[in-house]
C-alpha cells in the first residue's frame, strides 16, 4: 500500500487521477520548527525540500512500517537564494507577491519514499517560474478573491486555479508545481511492482 504523508488535496488528486491507489496520513512533525532548524544548519532550498520530504516520510513510516510512505515538500527561492516560507496571513501574502512580481523564482518539489523507517528513494525537481509584473490593484483583488487557502501554499499561488494568471513563463513540470513530481514517482512505483509496467 502507498501512503501519502500529507492531506494535500492537490497531491491526492494527482495520485487518484493517475490511477494510483493510496491512503493519506498526516505526518506528526512540527514543520515550521523543522524548517527553521534546517535553515539554521545552512541548508539551501533544494536540500531543505528534500530533508523535509524525508522527515515526513520517515515519521509516517514508523507508524506504518510495512507500507511505502510518500513524503513531499516544496521550497521557493529567488535566483539570489532568498527563500520564501508559506505566508502567515494575507498581508504577508501580498508582500510576497509584490517581491516576486516581475522576477524569476525557482520552485523545488521534493519527494521521498520510506519503508520500515528507512528512505528507499528520493527525487527533487525544480521549476523555473517567471512571474509577470503585478499591479497593486491586481494583487489586492487576487488576495481578496483567493482568500486564506493561499496561506497553505509556498509562493501564495495555486497554479491549477487563478494562480496561472500570475505567470508569463514556466519551465518545468506542472505536476511538480502542484507539489508532486509525478512522472519520476510513477517510474519508481513501476520499478517496485506497485504499478503494472
Amino acid at each position: 500500500m502507498l501512503v501519502l504523508a500529507s492531506q494535500s488535496a492537490g497531491r491526492r488528486a494527482l495520485l487518484a487521477n493517475a490511477g494510483v491507489t493510496h491512503e493519506a496520513m498526516t505526518a506528526d512533525i512540527d514543520e515550521d520548527a523543522a524548517r527553521l532548524a534546517l535553515r539554521d544548519e545552512g541548508l539551501g532550498p533544494r536540500e531543505l525540500a528534500n530533508a523535509l520530504a524525508e522527515r515526513k516520510a520517515l515519521d509516517v513510516s514508523r507508524r506504518r512500517p510495512d507500507d511505502l510512505i510518500l513524503g513531499c515538500d516544496q521550497t521557493l527561492a529567488l535566483d539570489d537564494g532568498t527563500m520564501f516560507d508559506k505566508p502567515t496571513d494575507r498581508i504577508v501574502l501580498a508582500e510576497h507577491l509584490r517581491i516576486l512580481s516581475g522576477k524569476v523564482h525557482i520552485l523545488y518539489s521534493a519527494i521521498a519514499i520510506a519503508r520500515g523507517g528507512d528512505i528507499l528513494w528520493r527525487h527533487v525537481e525544480q521549476v523555473r517560474m517567471t512571474m509577470r509584473p503585478l499591479s497593486d490593484v491586481f494583487i489586492a483583488d487576487y488576495v481578496d478573491m483567493e482568500g486564506d487557502g493561499l496561506l497553505r501554499c509556498v509562493g501564495g499561488y495555486q497554479i491549477e486555479a487563478r494562480g496561472a494568471q500570475l505567470f508569463s513563463e514556466i519551465n518545468g513540470s506542472h505536476f511538480a508545481i502542484i507539489g508532486l513530481p509525478l512522472l519520476p514517482l510513477l517510474d519508481y512505483l513501476r520499478s517496485q511492482g506497485v504499478l503494472a509496467s
